[in-house]
Formats: structure tokens, C-alpha cells, sequence
């Protein structure tokens, strides 16, 4: 069973002074899983469980499951070898495998910005999101709080932007 744990931290313009970075840095950035928060997707082969921020209220979008990939989010994971691919550059050739998922959990951090339209104007929405994944044959709600991640992967060096209608 695949268990991707997406934790948001959204902010505006308004919210990037050192107070607020302060507040963001101390939030969690793993929690155990909770039912019926978590949901099951794929058929049961996945449990998607999200935590924090979602200003717009659609910013998960359910995995997908392409030729035994599940695709989520900014990430790839495949089934057979349970490998993590992260695809959140711009060219196929950037894209950058982590590592595998199998019965050890990792931990993927990157920034985002977009660009939202709304009354009537334009503006900046920043966030971080952290993605926590885990293949297991054997549910287990704690573990991403009972043990340390095996690989840690960060993308900060650039900030995406996306447009957003």
C-alpha cells in the first residue's frame, strides 16, 4: 500500500516577513495518519492524507495511475519498483530520481508560486510543500513520526511559477 502524506504551507505577499517565516518553520512537517481524514484512491492501492494550507480549496488533485505509475502531484512513483521520481522540472531529462519508497518513508520539500485572479486583480501565492511517502504491506498510522525519513530531497534553488486561471 502506497501512503502519500502532502503537507501545504500557503501565504500571501502580506506574509513573508520574518515573523511569519518563523511561524511556517515551526509548523509539523509529518503527522500520523488519521481516518477519516485520509481517504483511500486507486482501487485501496494508495491513501492520500493532506494537511495544512489550501486557500483556493482545490490544490490536491487525486493521484493518477499511468502504464503502473502513480502520478502525484510533482511526483512519480512506480509500482513495480517502487521507485520516487521527482518531476518538477521544466525538461524530461531534469527530472530527478530520489529513491525508493519500499518500506523505508521519504521526505520531498519544495516552493511554489502562483498567480491568482481574484476581484478583479492579480496576486502572488506562495507555498512549500512537503511530501511524505511510504510503501507499506502493512498499515501503520505513526509511521512518519516513528521513524526518521531514509532520504531526505529539498528543491528550494528555484521557485517555480504557474499560472493559474
Amino acid at each position: 500500500m502506497l501512503i502519500l502524506q502532502i503537507v501545504i504551507k500557503q501565504w500571501d505577499k502580506s506574509q513573508r516577513s520574518e515573523a511569519h517565516e518563523n511561524l511556517r518553520a515551526k509548523s509539523p512537517d509529518k503527522y500520523p495518519l488519521s481516518f477519516p481524514h485520509a481517504s483511500y484512491v486507486c482501487d485501496r492501492q494508495c491513501i492520500i492524507d493532506q494537511h495544512g494550507d489550501d486557500i483556493q480549496g482545490t490544490r490536491v488533485t487525486y493521484p493518477k495511475i499511468v502504464n503502473k505509475n502513480i502520478l502525484f502531484d510533482r511526483f512519480q512513483i512506480d509500482l513495480d519498483t517502487k521507485i520516487m521520481t521527482y518531476l518538477g522540472a521544466k525538461s524530461a531529462e531534469m527530472r530527478q530520481v530520489i529513491g525508493s519508497v519500499d518500506n523505508q518513508w521519504i521526505q520531498c520539500k519544495y516552493n511554489c508560486r502562483y498567480s491568482i485572479f481574484e476581484a478583479d486583480r492579480y496576486y502572488w501565492l506562495y507555498e512549500q510543500v512537503t511530501l511524505n511517502a511510504v510503501c507499506l504491506k502493512q498499515l501503520n498510522e505513526n509511521v512518519f513520526l516513528n521513524t526518521d525519513p531514509a532520504i531526505i530531497y529539498e528543491d528550494f534553488n528555484a521557485l517555480d511559477t504557474i499560472k493559474k486561471p
